[in-house]
């Protein structure tokens, strides 16, 4: 049994602990406000935003811009990773590696070439250790973000759609549902969907000018950047709620160790006082015989 000062020593340590782990999680649920006002004003953007590009599209042929032409052919597939710099946020970004890594297997088993943008340097870390090849990385940017991390990123898958270095471009993400549940999503961005039928209703919603070409021209390329900025936000929030959630587990968890170690404690002081009382009371009788 060790001792009681070592007993006390860890005391000691898990109250430190408790103390950083308290700490961390005000700073995330500090954090997290910022980051969910942030994503509950954009999505309803984003989402009009789709909407009026798929009547857009509703209304050509994919021929009307590169970026909604599909090819035949899929040889080269491009996944942009989007995860936290930072860890001790539970099993948010092994949950969002493993969303990725499985969709690049299922594309290298079907013959084609995985290529990664990783955004968020856990994702780096993890992608690199593969086979996979990374085209780029942006670390040490999810701290502090805005649309410009999305629009230089977006310009690279842009040009890498264009030239022929990625034939499909997917994004895997950290959807913020609630502060208690953040999903691993992943959204085709390139070519973008368009639907096989025009939209019922949609011609009489919106008056479009200039032409739908010009306008998707225009609005095409935008579009794969408001979706890149919806995924960086979505897991800026998913990350913070996921960081207050662990340090919420890791403080109640320092309390019932230090409820453990309180019990062991008490009972090997216990123990020794019996012992002393023994080697009194022993001493006692020897001299009374």
């Amino acid at each position: 049994m060790p001792s009681l000062r070592d007993i006390q020593n860890k005391i000691v340590g898990v109250k430190k602990t408790k103390q950083i782990t308290k700490a961390m999680n005000m700073v995330a649920s500090a954090k997290l406000r910022g980051a969910q006002s942030r994503i509950e004003r954009f999505r309803p953007y984003a989402d009009k935003f789709h909407d009026i590009l798929v009547d857009l599209a509703s209304r050509s042929d994919a021929s009307a811009h590169p970026l909604l032409e599909k090819r035949e052919v899929i040889q080269n597939v491009g996944i942009i990773l989007v995860t936290s710099d930072k860890g001790l946020c539970g099993s948010f970004n092994a949950n969002l590696c493993g969303a990725a890594y499985r969709l690049a297997r299922q594309k290298e088993a079907e013959g084609k070439t995985v290529k990664f943008i990783c955004i968020g340097r856990k994702g780096w870390d993890f992608i690199r250790k593969t086979t996979f090849e990374i085209v780029a990385q942006y670390t040490e940017h999810m701290s502090s973000f805005d649309f410009q991390l999305a629009g230089d990123a977006g310009d690279l898958v842009i040009d890498g759609y264009l030239t022929t270095q990625f034939d499909e471009v997917h994004i895997v993400y950290g959807k913020f549902v609630n502060i208690a549940r953040q999903e691993a999503a992943t959204v085709q961005i390139l070519p973008a969907e368009t639907p096989e039928e025009p939209v019922a209703g949609a011609s009489s919603e919106y008056v479009f000018e200039p032409s739908v070409e010009g306008l998707l021209a225009e609005l095409l390329p935008r579009y794969v950047k408001v979706q890149m900025y919806r995924g960086l936000l979505d897991t800026s929030a998913s990350e913070h709620a996921a960081r207050m959630s662990a340090m919420d587990n890791a403080t109640k968890n320092c309390d019932e160790m230090v409820c453990s170690l309180t019990l062991i404690y008490n009972k090997a002081r216990q123990a020794s006082i019996t012992t002393q009382l023994m080697d009194i009371v022993g001493g006692a009788e020897a001299l009374k015989g």
